[in-house]
């Protein structure tokens, strides 16, 4: 019994291992099956309690909405400028145009023309640029390049289908600046003009207009540079400097802060493809009101002048200002003859270090406050000369009846089949006899050598003297020949410094005092 009882209980565990097994398998034969043949899946019914969660859009987030809010406000009141050019084709001996010598014209013109035997007419030349309304009845603030030699001027404002015909009401070549004029017929959106001297470097800034003809373009960056000079080619141009995208198209568009006010005309970049590439400049607005309301009410600037021109592209030199005597200051090079600064006893060489008690460190610091006086008011000067300072008030008259605009071409200075002197420090130079002198416009009696030649990358192009110009002093000596340049350069040593002065003329009768100096290298022969 107790046998038969033993059997039974085997029996049942092996029953049991069996139906494990049995079920094991089959799960894994579902779970398999389940893996590879895909079910069916019941749709969602709406307001089942027990289905999932419906997806929603959310509410638009407003990220960085000053830069918007800023655009809504300007946007309206920048107007993009097309301009037509009317110009008489010149003709090659095939009658096609030749303007701009584009290689590729030739070629198609040589090949493609439908009749390369015909002369043809006038062509026109189209452009485009940008403009900021600044007034509701229809006063637009732009470049003059963008505007300058144009036949036809269209001025469109986004939004406004219609094409306006713009009147040019002044412009001013020294800042680049115009006025047009639009008639609408209603009241324009303007934008508001800021003080530009509140700009600092780093602050926010969106620049607006039509790049490429791109409409309505704005971009951002920050204020790279401000009082930035010797970008353009006039004494009145300080860029403000931003990195905020300018590009052809550009031009005249507004630079504006974080509070909406212009604070510049967007006017030139730094590029080697006609691209942006992280330089653009902008007038500043302080200087593009004071031209806009002089253009508006009398049609043309006036600009004061204490009848003088200054050496400024060496101001920061250290060695320059320590060789004349001067902590600081603009050098003078040429005083106009019965002008102001002549009548108050200022010459040539002296050093200007001061103007109404303010320090002269770079040129707009003595520009600003004189285009700014009144003519027939005076200023206060301070200058030195051989090292002692003197104090002088100068009545500011018209610019324009002391430098009236002279566009003679003053012939070479220096003919190339002239024999040159001996050479020192780069240095090329010849006695400046009388019939020199009288070629480039000099006295008979002019004392001196002159510069025939300056080579490339020498001691002398690096302090940057010219060729043409007359050497008159070398460290405080006269130079009346060429044995007193002889001995006065064989005086010099490797390490020391020098100071040359020399007379520069223009070629238009007008002379410069100019000094170069530098510290003599070591390896200058």
């Amino acid at each position: 019994m107790g046998i038969q009882f033993l059997e039974l209980v085997t029996w049942v565990r092996h029953r049991k291992i069996f139906a494990s097994a049995l079920l094991v398998l089959t799960l894994g034969i579902g779970i398999l099956v389940g893996t590879l043949i895909p079910g069916k899946v019941a749709a969602v019914r709406p307001g089942d309690p027990n289905g999932p969660m419906l997806l929603t859009i959310p509410d638009p987030v407003n990220l960085s909405n000053g830069f918007s809010n800023i655009v809504t406000r300007v946007e309206p009141a920048v107007v993009n400028i097309s301009t037509t050019q009317v110009f008489e084709a010149p003709k090659d001996k095939r009658g096609t145009g030749t303007r701009g010598q584009d290689p590729f014209q030739d070629f198609f013109n040589k090949y493609f023309s439908q009749n390369p035997g015909v002369e043809r007419g006038p062509e026109a030349e189209k452009s485009l640029g940008s403009g900021v309304i600044v007034d509701k009845r229809g006063y637009i603030l732009t470049n003059d390049h963008v505007i300058n030699g144009a036949t036809k001027i269209q001025v469109a404002i986004d939004g406004d289908p219609t094409h306006y015909t713009g009147k040019v009401i002044g412009y001013d070549k020294q800042t680049d600046l115009a006025v047009v004029k639009i008639d609408a017929g209603h009241d324009l959106p303007v934008a508001r003009l800021g003080n530009s001297e509140g700009s600092k470097v780093g602050d926010w800034v969106l620049a607006f207009g039509s790049p490429f003809s791109l409409n309505g373009s704005v971009t951002a960056g920050i204020i790279s540079a401000t009082n930035r000079q010797n970008i353009g080619n006039s004494q009145f141009q300080n860029f403000i400097q931003t990195d905020a995208a300018i590009n052809p198209g550009n031009s005249g568009g507004p630079l504006v802060n974080l509070a909406g006010d212009v604070i510049g005309i967007n006017t030139a970049i730094y590029t080697g493809s006609r691209g942006f590439e992280g330089v653009g400049f902008a007038l500043p607005s302080n200087t593009a009101i004071n031209i806009y309301n002089q253009l508006v009410t009398q049609g043309h600037v006036t600009r004061g002048s204490i009848g003088i021109k200054f050496q400024d592209d060496q101001t920061s030199d250290v060695l320059l200002h320590k060789e004349l005597g001067a902590p600081n200051g603009v050098v003078v090079q040429y005083v106009a003859p019965s002008g102001p600064a002549s009548r108050a006893g200022i010459q040539p060489g002296d050093v200007i270090t001061q103007i109404n008690g303010h320090a002269v460190r770079a040129g707009s610091d003595l520009i600003n406050p004189v285009i700014g006086t009144p003519v027939g008011h005076a200023v206060a000067l301070s200058y030195v000369r051989n090292g002692k300072t003197r104090n002088v008030s100068v009545n500011v008259a018209d610019m324009s009846k002391i430098f009236p605009d002279d566009t003679s071409a003053g012939a070479d200075p220096v003919s190339a089949d002239v024999e040159t002197g001996p050479t020192s420090f780069g240095l090329h130079v010849e006695e400046l006899t009388p019939e020199i002198s009288r070629h480039m416009g000099l006295s008979a009696s002019q004392p001196g050598v002159i510069v025939s030649e300056v080579e490339p990358t020498s001691f002398a192009d690096d302090i940057k003297f010219l060729r043409g110009e007359v050497i008159v002093e070398i460290n405080h000596v006269a130079i009346t020949n060429l044995q007193d340049y002889k001995q006065e350069i064989a005086k010099l040593k490797p390490g020391e410094d020098v100071l040359f002065k020399v007379v520069h003329p223009d070629g238009t009768g007008q002379q410069y005092t100019v000094f170069h100096a530098g510290t003599i290298p070591r390896s200058a022969e």
